[in-house]
Parts: C-alpha cells; structure tokens; sequence
C-alpha cells in the first residue's frame, strides 16, 4: 500500500437524460436545481390544467466497471474519444463527481485542472485565489508563499495580480490555474485537456512542467488527445472506450492501438462551418487531409511510396502576403520537419479573397515506419501575424513490406530507430591487399 498512489475498482458512473437526479455531483448542482424547482413552481398552472409529467428518462453509463492502480511517482496517460468516458474518471478521482458504483483510493494530496476556472472564487483576485487554493490543499500560508513569486512568474500575470478573476480572459484563467495546480506541490497532479485552450508556447511550457513533476517523483495523470504529448510525458496509458478500459500498457504500443483501432485521429479533419474554423481576420483553415499517390484519403502510407498532405483554406480579408505550412510529428513527439509553401505562383503575392488548396509531396523512402501527425499553420508577412496553429491535426502510419528490394533497411530485418530513413546511395568496393 505505501507505493500506491491511486486506487480504482469497478469504478461506474450512471447519467440520466431528461430527468433530475436525486443526488448531485456539485453544490452548484444543487442550487442549481432548487432554483428551477422554484422557478417550475412559481409558473405551475391552476389545478384545472395540470398535466402528468412522463417520469421515464434515458441513462447511459459514463462509466463502467473501471478497475486500474497508480503507483506513486507514475506519470499516466488517459486517451479515447470523445464521449469515453475520460473527463468523468477524473473529476470522480478529483472529487467532484461521486461513482454510482465502485470505489476509488486517493493516497495524498490532489491538485487538479479539468475545467477553466476549477477551484476559483470569481469574485476574488489573483492572488487570493492562489492563497485560497493552496489552502484548499491543505497547505500552511507560509507555505503558498515560499511558492507564490514562482506561480506568477509562470503564469505571466502580474499586472492582472489584484483584478477579480471573473474578469479574466479564458486563456488567464486556466495560465493561472495550471500555475496553481502544479507549483502547489501535489502529490497527485490531475490535468484535463484544458491546456488547449492557451496558445502555442503556454502549452509547451505546461508539458515541460508537467514533465519535470514527473521526474520529481511525483503522480500525474494527463488526459489528452495529442499522441505525441501522451508518449513522451507518459510511460503508461490507460485507453478508455464506450465506459470500459479497452487497453492499459506502455503508452507508445497502447497509443499506436489507438491510432489503428481507428478510435483516433485520422487522416482527413474538415471544418465544414465556416463559423466554427480555426482561423483570424486574414484566413481560415477548413480542411487538412493526407493522400496516398492514387489521390485518395490514406491512413496508411507503403515506406517506398510518396504522401501528399493537403490544406484548404479560405482568405477572407485581400491584400495580405500568406504563408501556409504544415509540422511533422512522430509518436514521441519528435519535431521530424516543417513544410513551408514555397509555390513561386503565390510567393510574396498578396492573395485574394477564395478558396485555396496547398498541397506538399513528401516523397518515399523518407520517413521510418511508424505514425506521423501532422499539424497546420497560416500566418501573414509583413506585418507578420499568426492566423492558424495546430498541431496534431492529422495522422498517417508508415508501414513496410519487408520483402522489398528497394528500401533502406537492405536484407536487415530487425527493428530500425530513427524519425526519418532515408534511401541513400552506396557504393561498397573491395581494397586491394596490402602487406
């Protein structure tokens, strides 16, 4: 029991459609629902015109028969889906949401991030909150401060220090919030996929703090949906599908599960609102897809033959100089290389407002076997402005026949490293003899 950070067993979590619970996961619920009873029965019709209400409601479980431990200082991953059931096991093993069934062990102290603005009063400022949340942890305020000056150098927010966190901007609130949650020393550290809501270089520096908890010997549990994030903070990933755990084992062989069962990313990602794509003033991205060299969609690229990788998007403001590009990933996040358009048509041309499709080549016997994500970017030049940035966008793997006389690996047949394996040229001759 002493290295045991987390306990689940038969862990199930029943929800109900159309129909108020008699019990609630949250206070707030709670009120919540006491309001509108009092609101339903301040509008109750005369007895003349009552009418019988169906009492039948559907159920699905979030959860069902959960079972897995944690061992202290365990950096986990949990993937699936959308709908798996991924941010109902946590907040049931932050104590937010009570199980229907099943019990869960938490040995220490928990910090947790799953929702913007978790734990925060939106009346107080900034710096209330930290006090208020580190004593939510059970921490002495001497403490919180020894901590504090770290917190908000992290969080980049001293100018906003004494400004009621209702005030605050999405992106602040969850700077803030991480700060807080990792820098208060938990025992346990809880992460949702909140972090996507900062930008690009905050994101990063989550993982990289989030990484160095790890290696204090510290728990961490990390939802996500970006596999090259999952494997290179994680040595274990829990994959959760329809409730249940479909697998639990070294984070790269259960994340390449993923990826294959087709549970997770795939090749083509649309946006087919305009009003819901990624996008700024300038531009706007609507479609990434990856083809095979027939011209269709392909989630599986042969070693030896080319990809082309597709971006669509829509300039809705003239005038601007645009730049598309796109950034290759591996499984482990390794940054493999960035794409730039480099189409002498459109270079340095000012684009008009339509629709446009840039499309890159990358040819085979490049890359190594494997799976390979793919982000997108647009941003202008002169004035320089980052219109669209996501990484992990989509995702392709790189399979190899091993029959093949034309590949890298020659007549070797065991496993090859490497992001990139290229097909170069040899030349072998035999030296004369000497004495």
């Amino acid at each position: 029991m002493g290295d045991l950070a987390i306990r689940v067993e038969d862990l199930s979590k029943l929800y109900r459609i159309g129909l108020a619970a008699s019990r609630h996961d949250t206070l707030r619920d709670a009120i919540a629902d006491f309001g509108s009873k009092i609101s339903r029965f301040a509008r109750r019709p005369t007895a003349s015109k009552l009418t019988t209400r169906n009492s039948s409601s559907d159920t699905f479980w979030a959860l069902k028969e959960v079972s897995f431990e944690v061992k202290r200082g365990q950096v986990v991953g949990i993937i699936g889906r959308n709908g798996a059931g991924k941010s109902t096991l946590l907040k049931i093993l932050a104590r937010i949401t009570e199980p229907t069934r099943g019990r869960a062990e938490i040995h220490g102290r928990v910090g947790s991030l799953l929702e913007v603005g978790t734990g925060f009063h939106p009346e107080l400022t900034g710096r209330d909150n930290i006090y208020l949340n580190g004593a939510i942890l059970g921490m002495k305020k001497v403490e919180i401060r020894r901590k504090f000056d770290e917190i908000v150098a992290f969080a980049d927010l001293e100018r906003f220090l004494d400004t009621p966190v209702k005030r605050y901007s999405s992106g602040m609130y969850v700077r803030l919030a991480f700060a807080v949650a990792a820098h208060l020393e938990p025992e346990i550290l809880i992460v949702d996929e909140v972090l996507a809501v900062g930008d690009g270089s905050f994101q990063k520096k989550c993982l990289r703090k989030m990484e160095d908890v790890g290696k204090q010997g510290r728990t961490v549990l990390f939802v996500s949906h970006s596999m090259p994030a999952i494997t290179r903070l994680c040595e274990r990933a829990i994959l959760l599908d329809k409730g249940s755990v479909l697998q639990d084992g070294p984070s790269d062989l259960v994340a390449s599960s993923y990826l294959t069962s087709g549970l997770g990313t795939a090749a083509v990602r649309e946006w087919v609102d305009p009003e819901k794509a990624p996008g700024g003033e300038v531009a706007r991205l609507r479609a990434v897809r990856v083809k095979g060299q027939d011209g269709k969609t392909a989630e599986t690229i042969d070693i030896g033959e080319p990809v082309f990788v597709e971006m669509e998007y829509d300039v809705i403001k003239p005038g601007y100089k645009l730049l598309a590009h796109l950034q290759f990933y591996n499984e482990v996040g390794v940054h493999a290389f960035s794409a730039h358009d480099v189409d002498p048509s459109w270079r340095r041309r000012p684009r008009p407002v339509g629709r446009y499709t840039s499309t890159v080549q990358v040819p085979g016997n490049l890359l190594s076997e494997g799976t390979m994500f793919v982000g997108a970017g647009l941003e202008t030049l002169d004035p320089v402005m980052v219109e669209v940035y996501l990484l992990d966008l989509v995702a392709f793997h790189v399979t190899e026949n091993l029959s093949s006389s034309h590949s890298a690996r020659g007549d070797y047949a065991g496993k090859m490293g490497g992001v990139v394996r290229p097909l170069l040229k040899w030349s072998t001759k035999l030296n004369p003899q000497s004495d």
